[in-house]
């Protein structure tokens, strides 16, 4: 299988992985919208698809040819789960494996796994070289993380890009900070120049408050990056991959049926009740927003229990 980060041209934009969000629905109608050059999963948890949890979390890592080249993002404790899984995601016809290594969530983290581990480095570097192993060179490994755990630590980073990875996406913030402050674009320019130093074959991601394709470009062009990631921003625009975005000009109609399109599929996709509705009202926002009395119908929308109710008060809307 060939190495789709080689083919990329830069810089290249990527859509982050967020929990919730970017499953096979909301990649789809990205896709439609603007596709970025390169789509991640939603994270999902190798020990519990090695496990008997294993059906309830297999939605996570559904997708259609639209959303590639897509890259699975994984996380969890156990080495031997993650070479297990990487070898899986070969045959499954993945572009690439993603290990989070940032994820600051309290949960997560007492748990030992995403950003705890830039405490745990022994089990860091297992878990690279068992995903390695599983992947066996058909498919790129990567991680995402952040700038270090309670503050700034660049020997984190220099003990990543010593393994001898594909990828390496840095997010602007320690763990500590959350999101609680503004990404820091120059520590994220001070990664780089270590990637330039220590693995300059390692394709170097920034991440962190991107809300516009215009703003990634010259963040990416400032700090010499190979890719910029995008999460957040596309609850602002869902065409924000595009080179000229029409999301400014959308009317009042238009942005309502682009929500009904959204409904539509997700009642589609989700058949047995995989998702739950309340899921969609992340979603809300992004459509019903910018025009007269959209305060009011999102009130509306957001207590609605059904697709079939979403989709009538939007047909009378």
């Amino acid at each position: 299988m060939a190495n789709v980060l080689i083919e990329l041209s830069h810089p290249f934009f990527v859509l982050a992985p967020m929990d919730d969000v970017t499953d096979t629905v909301f990649r789809q109608l990205v896709a439609d919208c603007a596709a970025p050059d390169l789509f991640f999963t939603e994270f999902v948890n190798v020990d519990g698809l090695c496990s008997e949890g294993r059906e309830r979390l297999i939605k996570r890592i559904e997708f259609t040819p639209k959303e590639r080249p897509l890259i699975a993002q994984v996380w969890g404790k156990n080495p031997e789960n993650y070479r297990k899984m990487a070898a899986e995601f070969v045959e499954m016809g993945f572009a690439g494996v993603d290990i989070n290594m940032g994820c600051p969530q309290k949960t997560v983290v007492n748990n030992g796994c995403c950003s705890a581990l830039i405490n745990d480095r022994e089990l860091a570097v297992a878990i690279i070289q068992a995903t390695q192993d599983g992947a066996a060179g058909k498919i790129p490994v990567s991680v995402k993380t952040r700038l270090g755990f309670n503050t700034v630590d660049f020997t984190w980073h220099e003990l990543l890009l010593q393994q001898k990875l594909s990828m390496l996406t840095v997010h602007g913030r320690t763990r500590k900070e959350m999101s609680a402050v503004p990404a820091h674009w120059d520590l994220i320019g001070e990664v780089r120049k270590l990637r330039d130093k220590i693995a300059p074959a390692t394709l170097f991601v920034g991440n962190g408050d991107v809300l516009s394709r215009e703003q990634g470009l010259a963040l990416a062009n400032q700090y010499v990056l190979d890719g910029i990631m995008i999460g957040r921003g596309i609850f602002q625009d869902p065409f924000v991959f595009a080179e000229e975005s029409p999301w400014s000009t959308y009317t009042r109609a238009q942005r309502i049926e682009l929500y009904k399109r959204h409904i539509h599929l997700f009642a589609t996709t989700w058949v047995r009740g995989e998702r739950r509705v309340p899921m969609l009202n992340k979603f809300c926002k992004i459509y019903i927003n910018g025009f007269d009395g959209a305060k009011e119908l999102r009130e509306r929308l957001m207590v609605a229990g059904t697709t079939d109710e979403l989709l009538s008060i939007l047909e009378s809307a």
